[in-house]
């Protein structure tokens, strides 16, 4: 593991260049479509299918499958928290722009399967994660408040860190195999329950 993070540090401490970027957000959206499939144990030879490489191009990027799961976490925190401000900019309201993110942060909860548990199995790799998780996502949410509020389209004084919490709960009904259960449908009720009346 203290190669594979050792790895990861030295990746992240020197620029790539845009085509390597490139290569690893296909390795990692590919990781991230054959988890969902099939959960965090699938073989490294699926996800290599599904990105068109081979296996030898995975394990060059991510020495390790603890590598690889934290790449494709970070990648989806990123990609939520990236959103956040472009849907701002491209919303109609502020109030649109958090209903649009909360349901993409409910795609990001109800997909991860697997992560869940590996993430809270004391791997030592997996530690900062959950930390590195609040940093990126609660500023984008309250932001999103805040603009929701100035405009007056919501009333509230419910921190974003709440309300992250509340759609995630949510989430949890969703890993029943209930097809009844819609935790979108649902964080959509909450969310609607911020808006001012008029």
């Amino acid at each position: 593991m203290k190669d594979g993070e050792a790895a990861t540090g030295q990746t992240a401490s020197r620029p790539k260049r845009a085509d390597a970027r490139r290569n690893e957000k296909t390795l990692l959206d590919a990781a991230a479509a054959v988890f969902v499939r099939s959960g965090v144990e699938a073989p490294v030879r699926d996800i290599a299918a599904e990105a068109g490489v081979g296996t030898a191009t995975i394990y060059r990027h991510f020495p390790t499958r603890a590598d690889l799961i934290i790449g494709v976490y970070r990648h989806q925190v990123e990609a939520c928290a990236e959103a956040g401000p472009a849907l701002l900019a491209s919303s109609p309201t502020p109030y649109a722009a958090l209903a649009s993110w909360i349901d993409r942060f409910v795609d990001f909860l109800v997909t991860k399967h697997g992560l869940a548990a590996v993430l809270q199995s004391g791997d030592t790799g997996f530690e900062a994660l959950h930390a590195y998780f609040l940093d990126r996502l609660v500023p984008v949410c309250t932001d999103l408040l805040a603009a929701a509020t100035a405009s007056g389209e919501i009333h509230t004084d419910v921190p974003a860190i709440a309300l992250m919490r509340g759609v995630g709960n949510l989430c949890i009904g969703a890993e029943t195999p209930d097809p009844r259960y819609d935790a979108r449908q649902l964080a959509g009720v909450l969310v609607a329950g911020l808006r001012a009346a008029g």
